[in-house]
């Protein structure tokens, strides 16, 4: 089977937290012959994994470089810090990158903040994973600074997480190759933008609306219900004789009455 009969496909990428329900869900209804396939990725392979073709697009974590990749900013997920249940933490509703200033925290090395490294004091050993950090948190080891995202994909019962301030921010990006920005990217960069099927930018996917007809006017029911005017006969009646008089209704001298007669002197 050749390119051009091959049945076209949209492949997705996404890193770890995202969570593409909603946009694959308007795909779906939009372009139900199109299969979307997604692509499950690592924050390091993403951008290995767009330029090599694996992916026609991808959501991933900025920042994206712009010298071959494109990348639309959606949107900034909120930082918070994994502590188990019976942690002081645990008691208040938010805390401060100083707020951790005596607590062990750890740094894995898929870290997806962009810092030299987190506040706290460091631990002993460097995580390979997030999924491993999370269990050393489980076992009371550390604490764990993560994008909320990552802190709801890897929940346990027995922790639980606070927003902190004062540090770095993860933004998710929509990002795909430069070179390949085909009809298909466009109808889905529409989609995550929130455009209408029928929109200028991108492919509209029914029939575009025709100029409509002018409509003709409706006759004026009033006007077959309207009186004849005085000295007019009615529709469909002749102009002949008078009821009255039995004359014409001309009459002579241009239908001037009748006065008396004078007297004679």
């Amino acid at each position: 089977m050749t390119g051009s009969e091959a049945t076209p496909s949209f492949r997705l990428a996404y890193v770890p937290g995202v969570t593409p329900t909603k946009w694959v869900r308007i795909w779906n209804e939009r372009l139900p012959d199109i299969p979307l396939t997604l692509v499950a990725v690592s924050d390091a392979e993403a951008f290995d994994v767009l330029r090599g073709g694996d992916a026609d697009a991808g959501f991933v974590r900025l920042p994206v470089d712009r010298a071959d990749l494109s990348a639309i900013p959606l949107y900034t997920e909120t930082t918070v810090v994994v502590v188990p249940k019976d942690h002081v933490v645990a008691a208040v509703e938010e805390v401060s990158a100083e707020d951790l200033a005596d607590e062990t925290v750890l740094h894995p090395l898929d870290d997806t903040l962009d810092w030299e490294r987190p506040p706290g004091q460091p631990a002993f050993e460097r995580p390979a994973t997030t999924a491993d950090a999370i269990e050393l948190v489980a076992a009371g080891i550390g604490l764990l600074v993560v994008p909320q995202s990552l802190a709801r994909l890897h929940h346990r019962k027995d922790l639980t997480y606070r927003p902190v301030t004062g540090t770095p921010e993860s933004r998710v990006a929509l990002s795909w190759p430069q070179d390949r920005t085909t009809d298909l990217v466009e109808d889905f960069i529409g989609i995550v933008r929130g455009r209408t099927v029928n929109s200028s930018r991108g492919r509209a996917q029914t029939p575009a609306k025709t100029k409509a007809e002018p409509k003709a006017k409706r006759p004026d029911a009033s006007a077959a219900r309207r009186k004849p005017t005085a000295g007019k006969p009615a529709a469909g009646k002749s102009a002949g004789k008078s009821a009255r008089t039995g004359s014409g209704s001309g009459g002579s001298q241009g239908g001037a009455k009748r006065g008396k007669p004078r007297r004679r002197s």
